[in-house]
């Protein structure tokens, strides 16, 4: 497995592939405990380079202290990867996940890895894709309001989130009736 850090921090912020590849350093803020998506890595013209998101709109996010620890220790790795490479290191993109010499991640070799990854935990027919979507459903599933995770996955407006992740509502209604129940026997 060549990107663990990478499939957890993207499982537990729901980012698009491109965005989590187009991650850089200045836009991980630990003391505040936040990530700034601004950027996506894109192909353009057979060069990979930082573009705008896909809405053009930024966004922060703040993920939970065990994703920041991830990244803490993403950023302890890449610097001994950097001690490795010595002067074959070259991440001019100041990117958070890269490869052993510095450079970007290609998304083919990501796309094998968490096929592999999916594969070996019995999920044969999940892509990396599926990473998001789990985690807009467990957040959901969890309590977290429609418009927060909305705002966690960049989607334009609440309604496209609720038509995506509208199966994850029966069991928040029940989750709702319980809580209701609950409300209704303390009085």
């Amino acid at each position: 497995m060549l990107f663990p850090y990478l499939f957890v921090v993207d499982l537990f912020t729901g980012m698009r592939e491109s965005e989590i590849l187009g991650l850089t350093w200045p836009c991980v803020d630990f003391d505040k405990g936040t990530i700034l998506v601004r950027r996506q890595l894109q192909k353009v013209d057979g060069v990979c380079s930082l573009v705008p998101l896909k809405n053009d709109k930024e966004r922060t996010i703040k993920p939970g202290n065990y994703v920041m620890g991830v990244l803490k220790a993403q950023q302890n790795r890449q610097r001994q990867m950097r001690l490795q490479a010595g002067a074959a290191w070259a991440n001019g993109m100041d990117l958070v996940f890269t490869n052993e010499f510095g450079a970007h991640l290609v998304q083919l070799t990501v796309y094998k890895n968490a096929k592999d990854i999916l594969r070996s935990i019995g999920m044969p027919d999940s892509r990396f894709h599926d990473l998001r979507h789990s985690y807009a459903t467990v957040a959901l599933q969890n309590g977290d309001d429609i418009k927060t995770v909305s705002s966690n996955l960049g989607h334009a407006t609440v309604a496209f989130t609720l038509d995506v992740y509208g199966h994850v509502s029966d069991k928040m209604k029940q989750d709702s009736a319980d809580r209701m129940d609950r409300f209704i026997q303390g009085l």
